[in-house]
């Protein structure tokens, strides 16, 4: 399904969402937000390459893209491994003629230790898919991005997901929120750097988003009963909450947006 919205006036031809012609790369593309945020992306018109460990859940979702009209392909790449994602880049950007928008969602939830008995084996695993593969990637899709740039193809999106972690107490999850908030902050400090490149970058911090990752808290009564009524929209996020964000801040519609932070939670932290 194409997302389209006509502008109106004088640039009534134009179409504010219709990213055909764009390239995208999804970390974390196989399940979850960042196979919803792909299908989405391709849905807009983009060709969109899914990186992930599990080559069978990213054949899958490549699959299910394709049938739905898109164009997608898969990459086995682990983001803790920089070697991988330098390559991983390089080829993506090269099987589809470059690179416009990257949406860095790869990420563990590792933990659930108190400080206090917390081990640095955890702590390690944690950041190094979730910062240092975020960091790897960002770097990567910029240099990408800005040699574009310089050969006259300026432009381009950087999504990072980060989480509500990032910003407010995740008790025993302080791994998991250290790298969050880091996200929050890489996200601003290359806003400044790449906007002379005509490259956004932007971060989604998700609420309780019904995936893989909350498996555990989802089966948990206690856990629901103690989240839930504080969820004014009454619900886990779905995946599906986070396809109208992808192609916002992919397309032109978001073209003076850069630096932000955009929750997306059910008003969980405003209530």
């Amino acid at each position: 399904m194409n997302v389209e919205a006509k502008l109106t006036g004088p640039h009534a031809s134009d179409t504010l969402f219709d990213l055909s012609g764009r390239a995208a790369v999804i970390t974390g593309g196989g399940t979850g937000i960042g196979f919803a945020m792909a299908r989405a992306l391709a849905g807009a018109g983009a060709e969109v390459t899914l990186w992930g460990r599990r080559l069978e859940k990213l054949d899958a979702a490549v699959a299910e893209i394709q049938a739905e009209g898109g164009k997608a392909r898969a990459q086995q790449v682990d983001v803790s491994d920089e070697d991988a994602v330098v390559a991983g880049m390089a080829e993506a950007a090269a099987a589809m003629g470059g690179l416009d928008i990257c949406v860095v969602n790869a990420g563990v939830g590792i933990g659930k230790e108190l400080l206090i008995e917390a081990t640095t084996d955890t702590y390690r695993k944690t950041l190094a898919t979730n910062l240092d593969g975020a960091f790897w990637t960002m770097r990567e899709a910029a240099k990408q991005m800005a040699a574009q740039a310089k050969d006259g193809r300026k432009g381009g999106s950087i999504i990072n997901i980060a989480s509500l972690a990032g910003i407010e107490g995740a008790g025993r999850n302080h791994a998991y929120g250290a790298t969050k908030g880091a996200l929050n902050s890489l996200t601003r400090s290359a806003a400044v750097e790449l906007a002379r490149y005509g490259v956004r970058v932007n971060a989604v911090l998700p609420g309780w988003i019904a995936t893989d990752m909350t498996a555990g808290g989802q089966e948990n009564e206690a856990f629901n009963a103690a989240i839930m009524p504080r969820v004014p929209a009454r619900r886990w996020g779905e995946p599906d909450d986070f396809k109208g964000i992808a192609v916002y801040l992919g397309s032109d519609a978001s073209r003076y947006q850069t630096g932000t932070t955009i929750v997306i939670d059910g008003g969980y932290s405003v209530f």
